[in-house]
């Protein structure tokens, strides 16, 4: 009997199985209800055979911040297929349908993290964010002076009691970082729980403190503690409106009474914790991947964000998964918006789709790639003046997993 791609009609509780299976690391009771409480059943994709669930694909509606303002994303999630029916082209059936689905509804970019990063570049994805995790002893937590840091506040306040004015403060931030995504009421619940982050022993619950001036709120962090392994500081989130809030959060997770370190596994690339420790050694950062983004709509992508530069070229955009986005684009703009439409004309520079949405959010150069040879200049020049355009000042980054 062959497999059947389709919408899925069932219960959470009929999934269950499935992706049990597919994670080979199944998740805690806990973790299970915290992803039920986010999904959208309705935009829940499977394969069957014979009636029995073997694949699954689902998606969340997501306004993600691009540069210059915001898009609808989906943001892809819960992929996988039962280990009896891999290598059969169902994860490809599973995607191209997902993808179409999101092109008819008129959602111009796909976004997703990867549990293996090699699988999801064969159907156009493309690294577009990074992050840092990092360790920092409490030896080590000396910081560079910071203007007007001991004017802010530190006060510890109830994590669910704080989280509504919390989460107003961090999504008027996340209008300002590409890659982040707006928190309604699900998410800014899902954020603070301690089932949808890596298990810890003897970990505390998700603590809060927030940075004020004043009496008015302007940062504050989610953490958790553990006396597991020497004891340590599980830092989460912080989010600060400016420089000084943002020291100060971090001089108080830095100096913890009976620990011995401070961990962050996920760290914006540009964070400038990283600059203000006094021994840059300290922190003994590791790169890890973060946002992969996919253009479903090439030209409504394209014309989507704003661009640090005029900006006057016709990009080939190769697409050999989704047949609407193949050809050339010409892309027009600046720092006030931009206008991109198929045409004819010869291409100033080609590349393949999963590379566009690589440097879609600012990150990284599309000069990088080009060095790389993962671009072609057909106009000389055009890669340079691209590259500068598609810049933006904040490196994209992703602040809470889906």
């Amino acid at each position: 009997m062959a497999i059947e791609i389709g919408n899925f009609a069932g219960a959470w509780a009929e999934l269950l199985e499935l992706l049990d299976m597919a994670f080979s690391a199944p998740w805690t009771d806990e973790q299970y209800e915290s992803e039920r409480q986010i999904w959208e059943p309705e935009r829940s994709i499977v394969a069957t055979d014979d009636g029995q669930l073997v694949g699954h694909t689902g998606s969340f509606s997501h306004l993600m911040a691009v540069p210059g303002g915001q898009l609808p994303t989906a943001g892809v999630t819960m992929v996988g297929v039962r280990p009896t029916h891999r290598r059969r082209g169902i994860l490809r059936d599973l995607m191209r349908t997902q993808l179409t689905d999101v092109h008819e509804a008129g959602e111009p970019l796909a976004a997703l993290t990867a549990s293996e990063p090699v699988i999801y570049p064969r159907f156009g994805y493309g690294l577009a964010s990074d992050h840092q995790a990092i360790v920092v002893p409490k030896a080590s937590r000396a910081l560079r002076p910071v203007a007007g840091i001991d004017d802010v506040r530190i006060r510890y306040v109830d994590a669910d009691e704080s989280l509504a004015r919390c989460a107003e403060l961090r999504n008027k931030l996340a209008l300002e970082r590409p890659g982040m995504f707006q928190h309604n009421e699900s998410w800014q619940q899902y954020a603070i729980s301690a089932t949808v982050v890596s298990d810890i022993a003897n970990a505390s619950r998700i603590r809060c403190v927030v940075a004020e001036r004043d009496g008015e709120l302007t940062g504050f962090a989610h953490y958790r503690t553990t006396r597991a392994d020497k004891g340590y500081v599980d830092v989460l989130r912080v989010h600060a409106a400016d420089l000084a809030s943002h020291a100060a959060l971090w001089r108080y997770l830095l100096e913890p009474d009976l620990l011995s370190q401070t961990h962050c596994e996920m760290l914006a690339s540009d964070d400038p914790l990283l600059d203000l420790l006094l021994d840059p050694r300290a922190p003994g950062a590791i790169t890890r991947d973060g946002l992969w983004v996919r253009p479903v709509d090439v030209g409504r992508a394209l014309a989507g964000r704003t661009y640090a530069r005029d900006l006057d070229v016709v990009i080939e955009v190769v697409d050999d998964f989704l047949p609407w986005n193949a050809g050339r684009w010409h892309l027009t703009g600046g720092t006030d918006g931009a206008t991109c439409e198929q045409v004819r004309r010869d291409a100033d520079l080609t590349l393949d789709v999963r590379d566009l949405g690589a440097v879609y959010l600012g990150r990284p150069s599309l000069a990088r790639l080009g060095r790389a040879g993962l671009v072609t200049e057909h106009t000389s020049g055009a890669l340079a003046a691209t590259a500068e355009a598609f810049s933006t000042s904040r490196l994209p980054f992703l602040d809470t997993g889906f």
